[in-house]
C-alpha cells in the first residue's frame, strides 16, 4: 500500500507524538509511507530512519492552489493509492489534488462540533462527498459528525493511540512552587477558553471542606484573565490557587498532584490532558463531554460529573480527598486503561485494516472493519 500522509508537525514532541508513532507502526506492517509535514520536525529523523519518506511540505493556507498541484504531481509521480489528511488545511488542498486521481481519501477530525451542512465551507472538508472515511478520534466525535455527513456510515472510530513507556518523566517536587507538604493538590492543565470550564473549578473551592489543604494548578496561557481572577479573589482561600502559566513539564506537574480536573463545557475530542493524568495513575475528574467520559470509567478509573456544576466537582475533590486508598486505586486502573484500551498498537492494526478495505486487499471486510472501529476502546 502507498499511502501519503498530510499533516503539521510545528508542535511539541509530546503532542505530535501519537499520531508520529501511527506512522511508524504503519511503516513496520508493510505500508509504504510517504509523509508530508516540516522536514525539521522533531520526529522527521526517527521518520526518515524508518523508511519513511517525509517530504518538507505543508499548505500555507486552506485552499493553496499552488501546493494542490504539487501534492498532485507527487502522488502521479509516486503511484499513491491512499491519501491520509490530517487537518483542514491538509483536507482542502488534499481535496484539491484529488480532483483527477484514483485515490482514496480519509480524513481526521479530533473533537466535537463546529461543523455543519448549513456552512458552505464544511462542504470543502469533512463533509465533502469525496471523502470516503472519516476517523474520528472517539465515539462522541464520530456521533457528532455522521450527523452531518450524507453518509453516516462513512464515519468511523479510532482512538488515538499512546503507551506507558512515553509517560516517564519524573513528578516535579512542588514544595519549589510553595506548595506545603501534604497538600492535596489538583492538577489543572488547559489554557484558557471559556469552553474550558476553568471558572467551575475555582468555584468548586467552596465546595470543599473549608480547612482542608486543597491546592490547585493552573497549568496553562491565560489564567489571569478578570472573570479566573474574580471567582479566586472571592474563594475561601485564595492564596490556594497557583498560576503557573505556560509550563514544559506539564505533565510532570500533574504526576505529582492527588488528582487532575478538566470541566470543559463542550467541544472535546478525547482530551491529551486527561490521558496524560490517567498514564501517571492521576485518577482524573471529567465533565460528562466529548470522548471524556469514554476515557474515564466512572467510579473505577475516575469521575464524571455534570457539565457546568462546580458543586459536582467540588464533591468529587473532597470524595478522593477523604478516601487516599480509593484514590490510589482508580489511579492504578486508570493507568491500566490506558495500556488496555488506548494503546499504539491497536491504533495502528486498525488504521491497516481500514487501509486495506478501502483498497481492497484481503485482512478485513467492511462490515468487520465498522463493527471494529465503532467498538475501538471499549
Amino acid at each position: 500500500m502507498r499511502v501519503l500522509c498530510l499533516s503539521s508537525h510545528s508542535d511539541t514532541l509530546n503532542s505530535i507524538r501519537p499520531e508520529a508513532e501511527l506512522f511508524l507502526g504503519l511503516q513496520r506492517a508493510g505500508v509504504q509511507l510517504h509523509v508530508m509535514t516540516q522536514g525539521d520536525s522533531a520526529y522527521a529523523a526517527p521518520m526518515r530512519a524508518a523508511g519513511i519518506r517525509v517530504v518538507d511540505f505543508v499548505p500555507r493556507r486552506k485552499f493553496d492552489l499552488v501546493g494542490a498541484r504539487f501534492v498532485r504531481g507527487y502522488c502521479r509521480e509516486h503511484g499513491i493509492q491512499l491519501l491520509h489528511l490530517f487537518n483542514n488545511k491538509a483536507i482542502a488542498t488534499g481535496l484539491l489534488a484529488a480532483r483527477t486521481l484514483p485515490v482514496k481519501i480519509v480524513t481526521y477530525r479530533g473533537q466535537t462540533g463546529n461543523v455543519h451542512r448549513w456552512d458552505p465551507v464544511a462542504w470543502l472538508t469533512h463533509l465533502n462527498p469525496r471523502i470516503d472515511r472519516v476517523v474520528c478520534v472517539s465515539d462522541a466525535t464520530r456521533r457528532d459528525l455522521a450527523r452531518q455527513r450524507l453518509d453516516p456510515d462513512s464515519v468511523v472510530t479510532i482512538y488515538k493511540g499512546h503507551d506507558l513507556a512515553w509517560y516517564d518523566a519524573q513528578p516535579v517536587d512542588l514544595a519549589v512552587l510553595g506548595i506545603p507538604p501534604g497538600a492535596f493538590t489538583v492538577s489543572v492543565v488547559c489554557n484558557y477558553r471559556p469552553r474550558k470550564g476553568v471558572e467551575y473549578i475555582v468555584e468548586s473551592a467552596s465546595y470543599v471542606p473549608a480547612d482542608a489543604p486543597v491546592h490547585f494548578l493552573l497549568i496553562g496561557t491565560g489564567h489571569e484573565n478578570p472573570s479566573v481572577l474574580r471567582r479566586i479573589g472571592a474563594s475561601p482561600h485564595p492564596e490556594h490557587f497557583h498560576l503557573l502559566g505556560h509550563r514544559r513539564d506539564a505533565p510532570a506537574l500533574t504526576a505529582a498532584c492527588s488528582t487532575s480536573v478538566l470541566a470543559a463545557t463542550r467541544r472535546e475530542g478525547l482530551p491529551k490532558t486527561v490521558i496524560e493524568s490517567m498514564a501517571y495513575a492521576v485518577p482524573p475528574i471529567v465533565t460528562d463531554v466529548g470522548g471524556s467520559p469514554e476515557l474515564v470509567e466512572h467510579g473505577s478509573s475516575g469521575l464524571v460529573v455534570p457539565v457546568c456544576d462546580a458543586r459536582a466537582i467540588g464533591e468529587a475533590i473532597a470524595l478522593l480527598l477523604a478516601d487516599p486508598e480509593r484514590r490510589a486505586a482508580m489511579g492504578r486502573r486508570a493507568r491500566a486503561r490506558i495500556e488496555r484500551e488506548f494503546n499504539v498498537r491497536t491504533t495502528v492494526a486498525k488504521h491497516l485494516a481500514l487501509y486495506r478495505e478501502l483498497l481492497g486487499e484481503p485482512g478485513l471486510s467492511r462490515t468487520a472493519s465498522a463493527a471494529g472501529n465503532a467498538s475501538a476502546g471499549r
